[in-house]
């Protein structure tokens, strides 16, 4: 008799970048097992869900997306989840799902060969966060032209909203050595753009004691001769040194973006955020950036409702938007979070109250996006083309420099007679945009690598 194993895996990663870095860990420890990774729910024996449980909203995601699993499997099929909310919520899921086969914890994401092979449920270690040291291989999910690249997991800061020092621990980095080593190993697989990505970039090394470890690690970077770009995800306004400003004009590889979480622009806000920088500190920092470097793309999150906040101070918070222009923002509402230290203020605001505030915020955001694409239109960029356009083999869509995968805009291309390949770097001269989204058409390739054929 012959006995068929059940190797087909399928998985959903939720969450931030940091977290589909752990499911590309997964996907690689389990596909040198031997295990098969489809992508269609229906054909999996296993099915896999990395969640992210930093935010209600994000909690109710995974519950949302485990529920619609449970229903779309095989009657035989076994779901798994892993991730953040196992760590933090274990109990609840089991109370919501008691049929979930095996639950892997946020630091334990090698145990997912645990979770294919046994029969039985898991225990959850008192491990919080995970970092790949060489060890395991890892199996890109991305696209071919760029990758993640976690330097750090953890967090040192204490903002008061936050509970992500609860749910991932202490700041832990790489080595110098080792993120050299899957930076090399990346650039080598035909990786184009290079994202790193921390908590907070700007405190890499600090659990060493280290000064100036980011720099130092940049500067280490650069010294390989390849065409590249890096990109930044996510530096503090706090981080954001002369040094590294310096290194950021020195090489063009390096994208002229950053995502700088401010989250608010009121200093009593600031204060009761825990923040370490006020109003005139985060005005210095922008407006230093965009003198030494004119080609700045700079990205931040917003938050509104904090408890207490006024309608006077978020007048402030619209004030700034409009006045400073940034060129992506992501704004959300304020979660109370019971183990945080903002969740025992006083002044909690109305739900109603913090979308009204948060639709307003976005509006006027709008307004400056739609004003800076517009200012766009004649001008020739470098762009990725990444494939065809989601609604349409008609067009094709990219990314220049200053847009980051999945959270920012993207360029949309409706003559490309010119393009012979994907995953390679165009001249797109923008002949017109929409809110969010440049629109152009091809003049001319760039020789970067060899792309991959279109057909």
């Amino acid at each position: 008799m012959v006995i068929l194993r059940k190797n087909k895996i399928h998985f959903t990663s939720l969450g931030c970048a940091r977290n589909l870095v752990d499911t590309e860990v997964m996907i690689g420890l389990l596909l040198k097992e031997g295990y098969e990774i489809v992508g269609i729910e229906e054909e999996a024996d296993f099915l896999v869900v990395n969640t992210c449980g930093f935010l209600e909203a994000s909690r109710q995601e995974a519950i949302d997306v485990i529920d619609e699993l449970f229903e779309m499997k095989k009657p035989d099929a076994k779901l798994i989840v892993a991730g953040c909310m196992v760590q933090k919520k274990g109990d609840m899921l089991k109370k919501l799902f008691p049929n979930i086969h095996y639950m892997v914890g946020s630091g334990d994401v090698e145990k997912i060969l645990n979770a294919v092979k046994e029969d039985e449920g898991s225990e959850i270690s008192n491990a919080k966060s995970y970092l790949e040291w060489g060890e395991v291989p890892r199996m890109l999910s991305t696209p071919q032209h760029y990758a993640y690249l976690k330097i750090a997991e953890g967090c040192k800061k204490r903002c008061s909203f936050c509970i992500i020092p609860a749910i991932k621990g202490p700041l832990k980095s790489k080595t110098k050595e080792r993120v050299l080593q899957e930076f090399n190993s990346l650039l080598s697989q035909g990786v184009y753009e290079v994202i790193l990505i921390a908590q907070d970039l700007g405190d890499y090394g600090k659990d060493r004691k280290e000064k100036n470890a980011l720099y130092e690690l940049i500067r280490e970077m650069l010294k390989d001769k390849r065409k590249f770009w890096i990109r930044f995800l996510y530096l503090y306004p706090d981080e954001i040194t002369d040094e590294l400003i310096e290194i950021m004009q020195s090489d063009k590889r390096i994208c002229p973006y950053l995502d700088m979480p401010i989250q608010h622009i009121n200093d009593r806000v600031l204060k009761l955020m825990h923040r370490k920088t006020n109003r005139e500190q985060i005005i210095t920092t922008i407006e230093k950036l965009r003198a030494l470097i004119p080609n700045i793309v700079i990205r931040s999150s917003l938050m509104v409702g904090f408890p207490s906040e006024t309608q006077e101070e978020f007048e402030e918070l619209i004030s700034f938007v409009n006045e400073y222009k940034l060129d992506h923002i992501g704004v959300f509402t304020y979660s109370k979070e019971e183990e945080s230290y903002s969740a025992g203020l006083d002044g909690h605001l109305p739900q109603d109250v913090k979308e009204e505030r948060k639709e307003r915020l976005m509006q006027a955001q709008l307004e400056v996006v739609s004003e800076k694409s517009s200012s766009a239109i004649g001008k020739k960029l470098e762009v990725l083309i990444e494939g065809y356009h989601p609604d349409s083999e008609h067009l094709l869509t990219g990314r220049h420099i200053g847009q980051c995968p999945d959270i920012d805009g993207s360029v949309i291309i409706n003559d490309f007679s010119l393009v012979d390949s994907f995953s390679a770097l165009y001249e797109v001269e923008v002949t017109d945009s929409t809110e969010y989204d440049l629109i152009g058409r091809v003049t001319k390739k760039i020789p970067i690598k060899s792309g991959l054929t279109l057909v």
